[in-house]
């Protein structure tokens, strides 16, 4: 049953700002470093460049944002499960980033139709570096995850339109494979996580506010 929400209490929403401020690491990080790696393997170079899956690449933006603030309407503590784990996973990503750069080759874009023109765009601000975990899928996945608050409808949505999105990662060549094993992996492991602090903490606080009553 759905946890009614007044407006004043849309102001947990904020803590969606930790999200923009983690990826100042990614513009840092988004560069060759000592030494770059690349994973690609045969499978990857059997799949074709299909320029219109730029578009579930770029809705990405929107549906993390948009799905967050409906999973706060819909459930308030799957909302913050979520957004932790999605942190938690920034912060990993970051990290092997940091000692472990990897790489991916584009293609040249020959087309001067408007999905080659927005795969130049993405290209041109977004360096082929940072690709290993892929937050694309990291995010996309927690998505998938928590859509199960949802109603049938709304579900299926996100899980499809996630479902792109991961795709879209490898058909637009920003990731490889790999990149998206690692992606779901973190995902995984950080909802994981995430569920035990947040109980752990429910907990301690259930615990506190027993020895208040009992003193």
């Amino acid at each position: 049953m759905r946890q009614k929400i007044t407006w004043t209490q849309y102001r947990p929403l904020l803590w969606m700002l930790a999200i923009p401020v983690l990826n100042i690491f990614y513009g840092i990080q988004n560069r060759p470093g000592p030494q770059t790696y690349s994973l690609s393997t045969s499978w990857d170079e059997h799949i074709p460049f299909v320029p219109e899956f730029i578009v579930p690449y770029i809705v990405w933006y929107p549906f993390i944002v948009l799905t967050m603030i409906f999973l706060f309407r819909r459930r308030p503590s799957v909302y913050y499960r979520t957004l932790l784990a999605l942190c938690l996973g920034l912060v990993i990503c970051y990290m092997i980033y940091f000692f472990f750069q990897t790489t991916v080759a584009r293609p040249d874009i020959e087309g001067s139709g408007l999905f080659d023109t927005l795969v130049r765009i993405i290209y041109w601000t977004d360096m082929p570096y940072n690709c290993f975990p892929s937050i694309h899928v990291l995010t996309s996945c927690l998505m998938h995850r928590s859509s199960f608050v949802f109603r049938a409808r709304t579900r299926h949505f996100i899980r499809f339109t996630a479902a792109a999105i991961i795709l879209s990662t490898l058909f637009v060549k920003q990731h490889v494979i790999a990149d998206l094993l690692a992606g779901w992996l973190v995902a995984v492991f950080t909802y994981w996580i995430a569920g035990g602090i947040l109980a752990s903490w429910a907990n301690r606080k259930l615990l506190n506010k027993r020895r208040q009553e009992q003193a």
